[in-house]
């Protein structure tokens, strides 16, 4: 399906009005606020046809009046900043700097909790090399909070308010390392938040009821919340964050300076006919850097169906381009300037407690190993709400799921290889008792945010472990909490093989069996992927979904459509 389209309505209705979408375009262009119509209002949960996730009193044009040429510092270009949180890591790929000068910038480097929900987040499942994938959630928070931010731009009644999570991108490095692949979550995305407490003022936010916009949980306790809203829908253990904001790193991207960029048709993304961004080029490729590089990454009125998903497609192909110039080897040569980008984006960025200078230096070698043909951009796959919820993203029922499968499974995105060694069953510590002496319990879990729970589940599931001989399982009644995917967890190594065979004769994936220390014993949750029939259902083949919007890091062929109504 594609990606205009909602199930059974058609072609989705063009959507003009950054306003009703709930992009903040403050976070892009001077000009490109104005005529974006009644502006926001509205705190989560509140009435009056405004979404969570759009900021309290944002006025249309808060930030009009437009960045010069020579005046980078303006908060235009605050989009950037997102793009230098994956770029840090692709920078310091380049071993021009030292573990020694690493240990400096840890100093800068601000720490917060890793996630702030009340699930623990499953181990992965190492391969039979041992080896395990790595998942980094790269945050783009809007704060406005400092000086430094502040001057950046904003509406002076924005300051010091709640900020929003406003860029989304996991990062996933396959467990042997051969290939990167990033999902960009659209900030409009609209799901249940998990309960969290805040570290700082032991604030709890209970979990939502209702479906809220996806960057309200920066501002639940900060980005470990993020983080558990990502694992809450996705599954994905995440290893660490990258949390950037507005100060610090705007150098950056000139720094990388010019960067090759695409369009089907000359584009001018004029103000006449929506919030332009100013950007003009010419049919075919043309080398962008500085306000043309800004304009390019804020341009949604005149790519693809005007909205910020084309932006987002954008964005994607400034990125590839921008990491293939910089493994030419023809950028960031000079140390020093490498070390001043690298101190920037130090004391720009928040990461987790766990990511020390050895960690970072180690993951910039694992990265450098990656080509950039094995690195592959998608965004989630989304379909447009109904009703109340008409111009709000939801995961895309199937294709969302399946991406998010593929990354749990360590799947290359790519196509170029087969199912990954961290899908294969090594052999566990310590070995399967028999059958008839293993206890499990089976719980139903099949309730999603648009059904209940499948009536009868878990004995139906419960039966068929007694056939094949697992005659102490047993039902669990206590927690019905429901979950997307089906489970064998398992308390600790000594139950591992255990678990397997419990997973083994019901043909449950190796990979959703996991060693968790919510469990006492062995427990079978049966999630909403497994609703009826017999042994659980055979997974699909592994295939990118076309809604995913996959880009190769390799494609130097990607190209911009332009929209119609924005060519000269």
């Amino acid at each position: 399906m594609g990606r205009n389209s909602t199930p059974g309505e058609g072609t989705r209705p063009r959507v003009q009005q950054a306003d009703q979408l709930g992009w903040d375009d403050s976070l892009y262009a001077d000009g490109e606020a104005a005529g974006d119509g009644t502006g926001e209002g509205g705190e989560p949960g509140t009435g009056g046809g405004t979404v969570p996730g759009q900021r309290k009193g944002h006025k249309a044009g808060r930030d009009a009046g437009g960045p010069s040429r020579h005046a980078p510092r303006k908060g235009k270009r605050r989009v950037l900043r997102w793009i230098a949180s994956v770029l840090s890591l692709l920078i310091l790929a380049t071993g021009a700097a030292g573990y020694a000068y690493y240990q400096h910038l840890n100093h800068n480097i601000k720490k917060e909790d890793l996630t702030l929900g009340d699930k623990k987040m499953t181990e992965h499942k190492a391969n039979a090399a041992g080896q395990t994938p790595l998942n980094i959630l790269i945050i783009g928070s809007d704060a406005r909070d400092t000086a430094a931010n502040q001057k950046l731009g904003g509406a002076k009644e924005t300051f010091n308010s709640t900020p929003l999570a406003d860029v989304q991108m996991l990062l996933h490095v396959s467990a042997d390392r051969s290939n990167i692949s990033v999902v960009s979550m659209p900030r409009d995305t609209m799901l249940k938040m998990p309960k969290c407490t805040d570290p700082k003022t032991g604030k709890v936010y209970e979990a939502s009821t209702s479906l809220v916009m996806t960057n309200t949980s920066l501002g639940r306790g900060g980005p470990g919340c993020t983080v558990a809203a990502w694992y809450e829908l996705t599954g994905i253990t995440i290893d660490h964050f990258m949390m950037i904001d507005f100060a610090g790193v705007v150098s950056m991207a000139d720094a990388v300076g010019g960067v090759p960029v695409c369009v089907d048709a000359n584009v001018y993304s004029h103000t006449s006919k929506g919030a332009g961004s100013g950007l003009k080029l010419k049919e075919g490729t043309t080398s962008i850097k500085g306000k043309q590089a800004l304009q390019w990454l804020r341009t949604r009125y005149g790519f693809e169906d005007n909205t910020d998903l084309g932006r987002e497609e954008a964005q994607h192909q400034y990125l590839n381009s921008m990491v293939r110039e910089l493994r030419k080897g023809t950028k960031l040569t000079d140390p020093g300037k490498l070390m001043d980008l690298a101190e920037a984006a130090s004391n720009a960025l928040t990461v987790d407690k766990a990511l020390d200078p050895k960690g970072l230096y180690d993951l910039a070698g694992e990265l450098k190993k990656v080509p950039s043909k094995r690195i592959t951009m998608t965004t989630m796959p989304n379909v447009y709400g109904t009703g109340e919820l008409k111009d709000r993203v939801l995961p895309k029922p199937g294709d969302a799921e399946q991406l998010f499968r593929m990354v749990r499974d360590d799947v290359a995105l790519d196509g170029k290889a087969s199912k990954p060694a961290a899908t294969a069953s090594p052999t566990p510590t310590d070995p399967s008792a028999p059958v008839d002496e293993i206890a499990v319990t089976v719980r139903n879990a099949t309730a999603d945010d648009s059904q209940g729970p499948a009536s009868g589940r878990a004995g139906a599931v419960r039966d068929l472990l007694k056939d094949a001989g697992f005659v102490r399982a047993a039902l669990d009644s206590s927690d019905i909490t429901g979950s997307a995917r089906t489970s064998v967890l398992y308390p600790s190594a000594d139950l591992e093989g255990d678990a397997q065979a419990v997973a083994k004769a019901l043909g449950i994936p190796m990979s959703l069996v996991k060693q968790s220390t919510d469990v006492s014993g062995i427990s079978l949750a049966v999630g909403a992927d497994w609703r009826d029939g017999g042994s659980y259902p055979a997974a699909k083949d592994d295939k990118t979904p076309e809604s995913a919007k996959a880009l190769n890091g390799d494609d130097e062929g990607a190209c911009m459509h332009v929209n119609p109504d924005f060519t000269w």
